[in-house]
């Protein structure tokens, strides 16, 4: 079958597709926004207003299924930091503001925000887990299913590694004792959030 990725992340799509090549039994083809050369609207701006991974990501995933006609998947991820009551949450991506780091992109400017939040709290107060949920969405049969994968970790006090992108090189994956910015791709989609996520949808999907 093939199967519409809602994102404009390139990132975020690589890990996809190969979380898909990689689960048993293997995966769907996996097409993009930009390979449907469905065009950027200031819509998409506005579609995750809500407080909880599923509603956005399920918002996300009607929307381009509607425009589209394809079977749909869309997710939203995040970090949840327990010395922060669970920020940035939700609103991981847009977590710093911006104007008190000129010059920065987005993933550092992140970075950097969330170790000034932590400044002085010890590593033992630093656990943290990335979240991420997939919602499937197919207009052919209204079937509508969510995924949840969860990965346990900790930030740690700098960054380390260079792979991965968002918050990757501040989250140390205990297990390894490695970054996710430290870990093969192949590594952290065993361990991660989102591989967790995905491979449950290529499950279902093949059942």
């Amino acid at each position: 079958m093939k199967l519409l990725l809602a994102t404009r992340s390139t990132h975020k799509a690589a890990e996809v597709v190969r979380i898909f090549e990689t689960a048993p039994g293997g995966g769907p083809r996996v097409v993009t926004l930009e390979d449907e050369s469905v065009p950027w609207s200031a819509v998409e701006e506005s579609l995750e207003p809500f407080e909880t991974f599923e509603e956005n990501a399920a918002s996300k995933a009607r929307y381009f299924a509607g425009l589209t006609g394809l079977p749909t998947v869309a997710d939203d991820s995040g970090l949840e930091v327990m010395a922060l009551d669970g920020r940035p949450g939700v609103r991981t991506r847009r977590f710093a503001p911006l104007e008190r780091y000129p010059g920065l992109e987005r993933d550092d400017a992140n970075n950097s925000h969330l170790l000034e939040c932590l400044r002085g709290v010890a590593p033992a107060g630093r656990g943290a887990r990335y979240v991420c949920v997939a919602c499937y969405v197919d207009p052919r049969t209204e079937d509508t299913v969510h995924f949840r994968g969860e990965a346990p970790g900790r930030i740690v006090v700098r960054p380390r590694g260079r792979g991965g992108f968002g918050y990757d090189p501040l989250f140390l994956d205990v297990d390894t004792n490695r970054t996710y910015a430290q870990l093969t791709s192949d590594e952290k989609h065993e361990r991660s959030h989102r591989g967790q996520a995905f491979r449950e949808l290529a499950a279902h999907l093949r059942s």
